[in-house]
């Protein structure tokens, strides 16, 4: 079986798997990361949305042999230390969360579109495909104005 050497928030870690292995698996199942959630595995939720390079990605359906040297970002490596991102910041003021479940694929989703874009139109906004089972939509489009508005 390979090794795949790779960064995970900021830590070095090799990892043997077959190479067809997607990386949630890797991360959940292999590293005990939990933040990504599984929902759909095929991409269509984006409840494991996390970063790859700082670009969002959907793990469940990158292959582990993709990310060989490359740096990939959780939910859980997204602060700086003990100091929220400025989108977790907005999450919480905004009081987003309902059961929670999509709520970190949604934090990484939108921090990488304020990554790319310093103040997003509703319509870039809305163009973020991620699944909320409760439907705070409204409430998420203004933590992501919020946390721009921080930035």
């Amino acid at each position: 079986m390979p090794t795949y050497r790779f960064s995970v928030n900021g830590e070095q870690v090799a990892v043997d798997a077959p190479a067809d292995t997607p990386l949630l698996w890797v991360l959940r199942d292999r590293l005990g990361i939990t933040g990504p959630k599984y929902g759909c595995g095929v991409g269509v939720c984006k409840a494991c949305t996390s970063h790859i390079d700082g670009a969002a990605v959907t793990p469940c359906t990158v292959p582990v042999s993709d990310c060989q040297g490359r740096k990939v970002t959780t939910i859980e490596g997204l602060a700086d230390g003990d100091d929220l991102h400025p989108v977790q910041e907005a999450w919480l003021t905004e009081d987003v969360a309902q059961c929670g479940f999509c709520q970190p694929g949604q934090i990484m989703a939108a921090a990488a579109l304020l990554k790319k874009t310093k103040s997003p139109t509703d319509a870039e906004i809305d163009a973020i495909e991620n699944v909320c089972r409760c439907g705070t939509y409204c409430r998420i489009r203004d933590a992501i104005k919020r946390a721009a508005a921080a930035m």
